[in-house]
């Protein structure tokens, strides 16, 4: 195998991000030709966002849920991952819920909704919320639809002594007649109601376009709140994506790539999406080391490499079959041992921010099969 340069093209950096992601059915929207677009099939986008949106920040709760998961980050604050431990694959655990995929989505009926009058004979206005969820593919199995409600700063403070009433309930046909009527003591804080099981049927695929009309009513008659944001936290589950097993990072990086001599092992590959011109809607981590494999499978090397991971006894005999007789049978190859997964958060076609688990991306261990 040639040796790989330092700063890869970035054509190579695509071809080396299309073989390490794993693959996906095809979008709803063709994409680009070439490695790009394996790439962006992988990671469930019909094509390249036309850059983040300077309006939309990053929910703490996502960057919350992307700290404790990334490896850098936990290495720096130590208390968010203590050492050793280990992730579910498929489980959000600061949630709870099963899961590998985490959207937050904002409410698309904002814009269209027009100014609240003044209560009127005790009459408070309801809403009409509107999420879009079609980039949500067939396969994800929806485990949370949290609705997160946050209300003018104004009302914020009114109605604390006898409590708010908040009922949710489908705007259209299709989710079932089931809603959902829940007290909230005050608004001074986010109000938060989960949607499966009440308006949305825990076993149903997750609908192109969510739609649901809200009411908030007081014991006050004269009393009424003014929504100010809505939003969605999406959890899914795509089982495509999940491993039988988590495997923790090693802390230890592998040297830096060179010339193809010394025996098997990993070799340090840096992959920065500012390189492939990712860097406007991929928010974090700005690169990973993906790493590869590279070195001999020839005697001694297959047998005494320190610290290593040892060679299968298959690779052992082949390799001493080859030195007996090399026409027998060929060296054995320098592949992956062992490989550990990295969590992405980026912006998706619809400026939802995603954060999104990948298995099997990084190199960690080599060894000869």
């Amino acid at each position: 195998m040639p040796p790989l340069c330092r700063r890869p093209a970035r054509r190579v950096l695509l071809l080396l991000l299309a073989l390490l992601l794993p693959s996906s059915p095809p979008a709803c929207a063709p994409a680009p030709p070439g490695p790009a677009a394996a790439l962006l099939q992988a990671l469930g986008l019909p094509d390249v966002p036309r850059g983040a949106p300077r309006s939309r920040p990053v929910p703490p709760v996502m960057w919350r849920l992307f700290r404790r998961r990334d490896h850098q980050e936990a290495r720096a604050d130590p208390q968010r991952m203590p050492p050793g431990a280990t992730l579910l694959p498929c489980h959000v655990e600061e949630l709870g819920v099963a899961g590998n995929i985490v959207r937050h989505v904002l409410d698309r009926g904002a814009a269209a909704r027009p100014p609240e009058p003044a209560s009127a004979a005790g009459q408070c206005p309801e809403w009409t919320v509107v999420f879009d969820l079609s980039a949500v593919e067939p396969a994800e199995r929806p485990s949370q639809a949290r609705l997160e409600l946050r209300f003018a700063a104004a009302e914020a403070t009114a109605g604390t002594t006898g409590g708010w009433e908040l009922s949710v309930a489908p705007a259209g046909a299709g989710l079932g007649p089931v809603g959902l009527r829940q007290v909230v003591p005050t608004l001074g804080l986010p109000v938060r109601a989960e949607l499966l099981g009440s308006v949305w049927a825990r076993n149903a695929s997750a609908p192109r376009s969510l739609r649901l009309t809200l009411a908030l009513r007081h014991r006050t008659p004269a009393a009424c709140a003014r929504l100010a944001e809505a939003s969605l936290l999406l959890v899914t589950l795509d089982q495509r994506l999940c491993h039988p097993l988590a495997r923790p990072r090693r802390e230890a990086e592998p040297p830096v790539g060179g010339g193809s001599g010394g025996a098997c092992r990993a070799r340090r590959l840096y992959v920065s999406f500012r390189e492939v011109g990712w860097h406007h809607w991929v928010i974090a981590p700005r690169g990973f080391l993906a790493n590869y494999c590279q070195g001999k499978c020839a005697l001694p090397a297959v047998l005494s490499e320190p610290g290593g991971t040892p060679a299968l006894n298959h690779a052992v005999l082949r390799t001493l079959m080859h030195a007996a007789a090399p026409g027998a049978a060929g060296l054995p190859c320098c592949v992956p041992a062992r490989l550990s997964p990295i969590s992405v958060l980026f912006f998706d076609n619809s400026d939802n921010v995603v954060l999104r688990h990948y298995e099997d991306m990084v190199v960690d261990e080599c060894g000869c099969r």
